[in-house]
């Protein structure tokens, strides 16, 4: 039985701003601008695997590819998150690599799934999902191919968007444009589907289930907490604009959900405690910014901290590592859009 609940915002939510001239948090949060070598770089993701850090993201001429000038995937890498560098730079001949994203899959290779698209004129022509793999080492990755969707759900435009494993299974939402138009307005309420997907190889998605979330939903992550449950947090882009935060037991069929009172923009989260989510998205304001937002389980907003940058920004990759929150994001508060590691220790998270 689906059961839907709005969500009041907390009218005590702390707003924080890392890098204000008397902020709280001023000395405590560390940010370092580790990649500005592209045009544009954007939309990033963060994982620690095998004593590294390992940072994905595009590198493109503008936000959106064209002809000779689509986007590409850069992979970084670190032992300390001090000095980078690129090990990997996957591109496709006409395809433009979109939002790459990370995991760790049971056989200890990195993952990285992706968008390949195809425009004309900003519309989109083609969308599907493909997949790249490193070797067991984390030092090279293979040449992105396409992953197959079920055909259940009569594939289209299809954009798997990031990959959680949990228990030897990779869960992804599926976005589905079933139409497209270069004014989203002007698109009917149904026009966008989301699906929870499951894979074993990353290069075959099954269908679970589709969820029941209207006005253009796209952008999801899914995570699970101690008990097996799922939590999908999905953007929308039509209607109020509202993010959504749905959640499951096994396996995974009947969903329930909490409308949220912010938007979501490349919207990412884990569990800072078994009552408590750590969600980074865009902060639709007016100066947007990247947000870490402490919420409750069901997205009841409880603390803000708003990371440096404006304009363009957002897309967080997010891991805990020595008793801190290490954050990959992009911004173009300093000109053209770059990629920035911020570390915010785990005491600044706590809801006192």
């Amino acid at each position: 039985m689906r059961q839907y609940c709005c969500i009041v915002f907390l009218t005590l939510c702390i707003a924080v701003t890392a890098n204000a001239e008397n902020g709280k948090y001023k000395d405590s949060i560390q940010i370092s601008k580790i990649w500005d070598k592209g045009e544009h770089n954007a939309f990033t993701d963060l994982i620690r695997v095998n004593s590294r850090f390992y940072c994905s993201f595009r590198e493109g001429a503008s936000h959106v590819g064209s002809k000779g000038k689509n986007g590409k995937v850069r992979i970084l890498t670190s032992k300390d998150g001090k000095k980078w560098e690129s090990i990997a730079l996957l591109e496709v001949d006409g395809v433009d690599l979109r939002d790459p994203k990370l995991s760790v899959t049971p056989e200890q290779k990195i993952m990285v799934i992706m968008a390949g698209a195809t425009f004309n004129e900003n519309v989109i022509e083609e969308l599907y999902p493909m997949v790249s793999f490193s070797g067991t080492s984390g030092k090279s990755f293979s040449m992105p191919e396409k992953s197959i969707i079920d055909p259940a759900i009569s594939p289209s435009k299809d954009w798997i968007w990031r990959v959680t494993w949990h228990k030897g299974v990779g869960y992804a939402i599926n976005y589905q444009l079933k139409e497209n138009g270069p004014n989203r307005s002007l698109l009917k309420r149904g026009a966008w589907l989301v699906y929870l997907m499951k894979t074993v190889d990353g290069k075959y998605f099954e269908n679970v289930s589709q969820l029941d979330v209207l006005d253009l939903p796209n952008e999801a992550t899914v995570r699970f907490d101690r008990n097996d449950n799922a939590y999908v947090l999905v953007r929308k882009e039509a209607g109020d604009k509202m993010g959504v935060l749905a959640k499951s037991s096994f396996p995974y069929v009947n969903w329930e959900y909490s409308n949220l009172n912010f938007r979501l923009g490349g919207p990412n989260f884990i569990f800072l405690d078994d009552d408590k989510l750590i969600v980074g998205t865009r902060l639709y304001e007016s100066i947007t910014s990247t947000g870490i937002l402490i919420t409750d389980l069901n997205g009841k907003v409880i603390k803000t901290i708003k990371l440096p940058g404006s304009g363009d920004t957002s897309y967080p990759g997010m891991l805990m590592y020595k008793n801190k929150l290490w954050i990959s994001y992009y911004s173009s508060h300093e000109g053209k859009t770059s990629i920035y590691l911020a570390q915010i220790p785990l005491n600044d998270l706590q809801v006192r």
